[in-house]
């Protein structure tokens, strides 16, 4: 019999479709999507492109597989990409960029895992035959393990514009792009402006049940369709999921906004909790990050408690755990993880047997 959490924050890809959703699946018309002839995923497409700015975009199977495709499009085998250290593409992609690319992941350390100009001057390496050339800079917005925070515009324009400067190519992991839209309040075209390519999950906030997508000019994404047949992931009747997406973006953004509303409620009240240590105004987006004080107990074994209370939440440190909002998390059930929490706080935890070499903090 398989578990199911009450409440369940341990990622925003526990998102299941609602009905409205499933009846657009439902619906879908569909076609031979390797033959460029299912009319639900050429829309797609086209719809992104469109809300981007760009030129084209070809629909992919992960967030995953849609950032490979864009290492895969930019570089060549002996190449090295530039990452801030947390970044997903460089740590929780199984070594894709070295499996799939021959690809050298470079990692820099930044602030909440976004980076700026002083963190990257002096990296591209010299046009040297002893070194690996520096092709790519990889940026994530939002930081997944940096805190859910988002770039600000100008910010990313400057580390873009330096990029380019140098001859780099910029592709941006944007599994929650439009949560940072959200919350910063500009639109994912603005954000995208000089930007090479952009990968976006369908399957977190959206509350698709599969599915991302990359968007760039009209050569990156005709080489990008080359790496998702390479990795194996020629699509056919693609439109039973493609349907999702349009529904999604038709009608799932702007409520992301309900979302960080509750994880700011989370956060503010998970503040009040004695032992729980975390500031509520680093919470920007949808994930909150906290905290239990050593000498009550680790993260794994607070997470252990929690789950025989029916409540998900993965350690992500020795000390710390994420909690992640989303569509299925209403205000209820943040106000009941809170009561939860406060439960186990007082009666204790630490004679729990938590992991700690779990799944982290990786989707």
């Amino acid at each position: 019999m398989t578990f199911r959490f009450e409440v369940d924050l341990r990622s925003d890809t526990q998102t299941r479709p609602t009905p409205e959703m499933r009846e657009a699946i439902s619906q879908a018309e569909v076609g031979d999507d390797m033959n460029a002839e299912d009319p639900t995923v050429n829309r797609l497409e086209s719809m992104v492109a469109e809300m981007l700015g760009k030129e084209a975009a070809v629909f992919a199977l992960s967030g995953t597989q849609s950032n490979q495709m864009g290492v895969w499009t930019h570089c060549h085998p002996g190449d090295e990409l530039l990452i801030e250290s947390n970044g997903h593409i460089a740590n929780f992609e199984a070594g894709a960029p070295a499996a799939l690319s021959g690809v050298t992941c470079r990692t820099i350390p930044g602030d909440d895992g976004m980076l700026d100009l002083p963190n990257l001057e002096g990296m591209i390496r010299a046009d040297n035959q002893h070194l690996c050339p520096t092709k790519l800079l990889c940026l994530e917005n939002t930081t997944n393990v940096g805190g859910g925070k988002a770039y600000n515009l100008d910010q990313a324009e400057r580390i873009c514009n330096w990029a380019h400067k140098h001859g780099l190519k910029t592709h941006v992991d944007g599994a929650r792009l439009f949560n940072a839209c959200v919350a910063k309040g500009y639109s994912v075209a603005d954000f995208c402006r000089e930007i090479d390519t952009v990968s976006i999950c369908f399957s977190k906030g959206l509350g698709c049940p599969m599915g991302s997508i990359l968007v760039g000019s009209e050569a990156d994404i005709a080489r990008a369709r080359r790496a998702r047949k390479l990795f194996g992931g020629a699509l056919r009747q693609a439109g039973m999921v493609a349907a999702a997406a349009v529904y999604a973006l038709e009608n799932n953004i702007e409520r992301l906004a309900v979302d960080h509303a509750n994880a700011k409620l989370l956060a503010d009240s998970l503040a009040t909790i004695d032992g729980i240590v975390l500031d509520p105004n680093d919470v920007e987006t949808n994930l909150v990050f906290f905290s239990v004080e050593a000498e009550l107990g680790n993260a794994g074994q607070l997470s252990a408690k929690l789950k025989e209370q029916g409540i998900g939440i993965n350690a992500c440190g020795p000390q710390k755990l994420r909690a992640c909002t989303h569509l299925d998390i209403d205000e209820a059930a943040t106000l009941k993880t809170v009561e939860v929490i406060r439960g186990c706080m007082a009666e204790g935890f630490s004679d729990f047997q938590g992991s700690l070499t779990g799944p982290y903090c990786r989707a």
